[in-house]
């Protein structure tokens, strides 16, 4: 196991530059999920970590060495890829063994190896088929043991959850997370979904056009986002965010008003966006002084909750109800923030007041 350290990576195409400075610092041991939209330059930082793309500029070192010059074989990692990249030709085993017989490895510890990523991954009664053989869950277990079967100092994933259906991807989040706690190696994983950030990572790294927006626990991104791109992409369903000015001492636009916390920030007559999670809603009776009208314009029932979209003015506001109501659509409602859950961005720049 190791640390992997980032300092003022980029990386240019001839004249375009897709990476613009990045500092990540990775503890040893440390579950990190580098996520963002695509585009961003998740998966080519990864890329460059396990260095299948070279650097243009600053340093990336896993343990004690920097790792800039250094070849894939030589930087004791392990990499999941999105397509499972398995050798139809060959067995369960033999794909999970093969990095390690090209290494020269004696045949016994090879199979010793592998019956031990097979225990951890129940991969057991399958060694003897073939890739044709097999689900897609399985199928990725088979690429996470023919990684884990190296015994790297860092693995890295490269959103291998991508080809699964619905379910099968909650299954398997949480089969790799308690893989991670079994194994206690340093793990960077990028994806897309922030569900799956949310749900794994110790830390979260959110990136957008190349650069690192935030990064923290994940409840520090979901309580304290630093700007209203973190604000929308964090948290799902994503965070409501309206643009309006404080005047008087409260948030106003054409639909909503709103007090403001004192201690906020913010000053009369500047131009702001209020954020509010959708679980943060409440229905608020006739004459509440903090409330809002809208009016419901889209239902969704999930059984454990339900999802609704209201349209305050000209904006839509999405809230979530654990309590059974019976809307209707076109509804007449009245709705309220939940007391302290309101978030304040300054409306030129974004950042958090």
């Amino acid at each position: 196991m190791a640390e992997v350290t980032v300092r003022e990576v980029r990386k240019s195409y001839g004249s375009v530059e897709v990476l613009h400075g990045i500092d990540v610092d990775i503890n040893d041991g440390q579950f990190v999920v580098l996520v963002g939209p695509s585009g961003c330059g998740k998966s080519t930082l990864l890329r460059m970590i396990a260095g299948l793309e070279s650097i243009t500029g600053g340093t990336i070192q896993i343990g004690e060495r920097v790792v800039n010059n250094l070849p894939p074989a030589r930087r004791d990692i392990a990499m999941v890829f999105q397509n499972y990249a398995l050798y139809p030709h060959k067995s369960v085993a033999a794909n999970m063994g093969f990095a390690l017989k090209m290494q020269g490895m004696p045949k016994a510890e090879i199979e010793e190896r592998v019956q031990k990523a097979a225990e951890i991954l129940g991969l057991q009664p399958y060694l003897k088929r073939y890739p044709r053989e097999l689900s897609g869950g399985q199928r990725q277990r088979v690429a996470m043991g023919r990684a884990i079967v190296r015994n790297p100092q860092v693995f890295l994933f490269d959103e291998p959850l991508s080809n699964l259906d619905a379910k099968l991807r909650v299954q398997m989040r949480a089969e790799i997370r308690e893989l991670h706690q079994r194994l206690a190696t340093t793990t960077v994983y990028v994806t897309h979904d922030q569900i799956e950030a949310m749900t794994m990572a110790d830390k979260i790294v959110v990136m957008r056009d190349g650069h690192v927006e935030q990064m923290g626990p994940p409840l520090e991104l979901y309580d304290t986002p630093v700007n209203t791109f973190v604000a929308g992409f964090i948290g799902s369903p994503s965070m409501n965010l309206i643009e309006g000015s404080i005047e008087d001492g409260k948030f106003q636009n054409d639909g909503v008003a709103l007090a403001i916390n004192g201690n906020a920030g913010g000053s009369t007559g500047q131009s702001v966006t209020v954020g509010m999670r959708p679980e943060h809603l409440m229905l608020a009776e006739e004459g509440y002084c903090t409330a809002f009208s809208a009016n419901v314009a889209i239902v969704e029932p999930t059984g454990a909750v339900t999802h609704i979209v209201a349209r305050a003015g000209s904006d839509e506001l999405g809230a979530v109800f654990r309590e059974r109501h019976d809307f209707s659509i076109g509804q007449p409602i009245k709705l309220k923030p939940e007391p302290g859950m309101l978030h304040l961005f300054d409306g030129e720049s974004g950042n958090r007041l």
